[in-house]
């Protein structure tokens, strides 16, 4: 029997129990069946595909003048938990940055993408598109151009910008650019976004990292990193280039730790 089938026998079969009539079916009877729905154990996510099930019914049902109208139209979905990022822990990201060999061109090129995948929290395209002049020594700041083109600006901490300057003067040029990108291949052109990908899933296996990781995962722990030190979600949505708060509401969970961890430690009663 298909997951539909099975939706429709399920919500007759209810029907059936408490003597309710398919042909008056209404908002209020919904709302008991989707109550028992959650008594019997159902997660939001399975009551979503199931009310996808009893809507495409309705949909027909409606359209062969079995109802004036729908009688679900009043129901919402449930609110489905967002998936919390993946994320490497600060130890992971340190066994990850100390894997380039700095001493070749293309040690020292990997390594200073590492560093600014973690010390700015860029997406890859930002990264493969960045161009030399992005970078200001003078004041250590990364301008960077995200989601709609549009630009913003980003500190870097000491080690990265030092990366960042010895990668500039002595290692870039050594590349024979062809491209003004500030990250280049052998042949002096800029990298790819599958390049990148290839990069990050071999430092992956070389740090022993058993899970699947990308340079996305590199944002998600810039993030979540500098919420466990103590930014607010406020900071932390600027230095990604989030148009909404809403999307950086998926750190919560760190946010949340942290504010627990503070009451605890210092409210007056915590103690007692």
């Amino acid at each position: 029997m298909s997951g539909y089938a099975e939706d429709l026998h399920s919500l007759l079969a209810f029907l059936d129990d408490k003597s309710f009539l398919l042909k008056d079916l209404s908002d209020k009877t919904l709302f008991l069946y989707l109550t028992y729905l959650r008594a019997k154990g159902l997660k939001s996510r399975s009551l979503a595909r199931h009310l996808s099930s009893l809507r495409g019914f309705f949909a027909y049902a409606v359209s062969e003048k079995w109802y004036k109208e729908d009688p679900g139209h009043l129901l919402e979905n449930p609110k489905l938990p967002k998936k919390l990022p993946e994320f490497l822990t600060k130890e992971e990201i340190s066994r990850l940055l100390a894997l380039p060999d700095s001493s070749t061109k293309l040690g020292m090129r990997d390594k200073v993408m590492l560093e600014l995948l973690y010390a700015a929290g860029l997406r890859v395209s930002e990264l493969i598109e960045m161009k030399v002049l992005d970078f200001d020594p003078q004041v250590g700041m990364l301008r960077v151009f995200g989601k709609g083109a549009k630009e913003r600006l980003i500190p870097i901490h000491y080690t990265a910008q030092d990366y960042l300057n010895h990668y500039l003067e002595f290692t870039r040029p050594s590349f024979k650019p062809v491209e003004d990108f500030m990250f280049l291949n052998r042949s002096g052109k800029g990298l790819t976004r599958q390049g990148v990908w290839k990069l990050i899933k071999k430092f992956a296996t070389l740090a022993e990292i058993k899970r699947s990781i990308s340079p996305h995962t590199f944002r998600h722990s810039f993030a979540t990193h500098l919420l466990e030190g103590g930014a607010d979600l406020r900071t932390v949505q600027l230095l990604l280039g989030h148009a909404d708060i809403s999307a950086t509401e998926i750190y919560t969970h760190v946010e949340s730790s942290r504010l627990k961890m503070l009451h605890q430690r210092y409210h007056p009663r915590s103690s007692m």
